[in-house]
């Protein structure tokens, strides 16, 4: 095997055999494949795809490139949710208890932000003294305990993912939907879930633009967990705008408590409780309702568990910034329009999201909604609140909220788009 022949077959549009895809992804982890090597055949999967065969077989391979988690010995099945991020995604942190208190196990691997979609690891960070790092033995220690954990994936599950990743950021070729599928999917089979459900995003302020795109790319994801053996499923739900009224870190947490207390945004609950109805199924959990253990506390009473496990304070007060700018409604009507890729790039200017996974975040910064698409807005009345410790950042902010916002005379027909759109599985 060389790296020349194989970037030849899939750039001359031929399909890649079993053993030129184990080769290859073997010999990048393992330095043997160059940089630009890899490089070049990313883009040659760019223009020219892979079959679902070769998708699941360069899955494998990636998997393969490191361990894998067993939950066979929890006392209940696991489930596990992906996300393909958005702007005010807060789901995760609600979600993960709500399950457990239904009766599943939820190992909820989570990243970080990068750009101008949150990480789920940031907002947590923002909860005094919590950890995202654990070992096997905790995360399987909190999973008994208390049937839920959010962490950072270790460095030894799909390792080829984390080099080939960091290469596609820089080369353009991010968008290849086999690569994106394989990606995603590598890290979750490697976890070890036994049922999983994917939230693919579908807008403005998503990875995916257009539905067909991400049907396509939820197709394959299910596919490949399907050929693993990983129950899965797909939502498409709507990010044209952002979810709920909250962008940030500390300001999503606590928005998501206030979710778990009975209350909160009803798009929030509205796809919480959709996500924890397919998660409980796909596991074979059919016990306690989503929405009953909302309403009776047992899911508060899980994330205060899990919170304390990982060593944080559940009644601590969450950071506040030492700055806020009010962006008021420019005129009387209907609100049609409040862009999510806008209030994501202005949360992002804040300080709530990096640019480069070493920068810092800064755990209050973010924005705040006080409408949605679909409510009545006063000329010169708050429609949004812009949180940081860093006033100077106000101006460069501000910016990408132009022509981000539309106020239509007051009696435009409007119809809100659904928080889910589709449902592939």
């Amino acid at each position: 095997m060389d790296a020349i022949s194989v970037i030849r077959a899939k750039r001359d549009r031929e399909t890649l055999t079993d053993e030129q895809i184990d080769w290859v992804i073997d010999a990048y982890t393992r330095g043997e494949v160059a940089d630009e090597q890899m490089a070049a055949l990313a883009m040659a999967v760019l223009l020219n795809g892979m079959t679902r065969a070769e998708t699941a077989r360069w899955t494998a391979a990636m998997i393969a490139s490191g361990e894998r988690m067993d939950f066979s010995s929890l006392p209940r099945p696991t489930a596990d949710k992906h996300s393909t991020g958005g702007v005010g995604d807060k789901i995760t942190l609600p979600l993960a208890p709500l399950v457990a208190a239904c009766g599943a196990a939820v190992p909820q691997l989570s990243g970080r932000g990068l750009g101008h979609t949150g990480g789920t690891l940031d907002k947590l960070e923002s909860i005094p003294g919590w950890r995202a790092l654990l070992s096997n033995d905790e995360m399987m220690a909190v999973l008994r305990d208390v049937g839920a954990v959010i962490c950072a994936a270790g460095d030894g599950l799909a390792p080829a993912d984390k080099k080939l990743y960091a290469l596609r950021d820089v080369t353009g070729t991010v968008e290849a939907i086999p690569l994106i599928a394989s990606s995603i999917m590598s890290k979750k089979i490697a976890e070890g879930t036994g049922a999983l459900v994917l939230d693919v995003k579908v807008g403005s302020g998503a990875f995916m633009k257009n539905i067909d795109d991400a049907r396509e790319l939820a197709s394959t994801m299910v596919a490949l967990g399907t050929d693993h053996g990983v129950r899965t499923t797909a939502l498409l739900t709507d990010m044209s705008t952002p979810l709920g009224l909250t962008a940030g870190n500390a300001l999503e947490v606590r928005e998501s408590v206030e979710v778990l207390a009975g209350g909160g945004p009803a798009d929030v609950v509205e796809l919480t409780v959709a996500l924890a109805r397919e998660m409980l199924a796909g596991a074979g959990v059919h016990g306690k309702d989503p929405e009953t253990a909302l309403r009776d506390g047992s899911a508060m009473d899980v994330w205060r568990r899990m919170i304390a496990a990982q060593g944080g304070d559940p009644d601590a007060p969450l950071p506040v910034a030492r700055e806020q700018h009010v962006v008021t409604a420019p005129s009387t009507g209907l609100l049609t329009e409040l862009d999510a890729y806008a209030v994501g790039l202005c949360a992002w200017r804040l300080g709530a999201g990096r640019a480069r996974k070493e920068d810092p975040v800064q755990a209050g910064a973010g924005v705040e909604l006080h409408a949605k698409p679909g409510d009545t807005v006063r000329e010169g009345e708050p429609l949004l609140t812009l949180h940081t410790d860093t006033p100077e950042r106000f101006e460069y902010a501000l910016a990408p909220l132009d022509g981000g916002i539309t106020v239509a005379a007051p009696g435009t027909p409007f119809t809100p788009s659904p928080v889910i759109l589709d449902r592939i599985g």
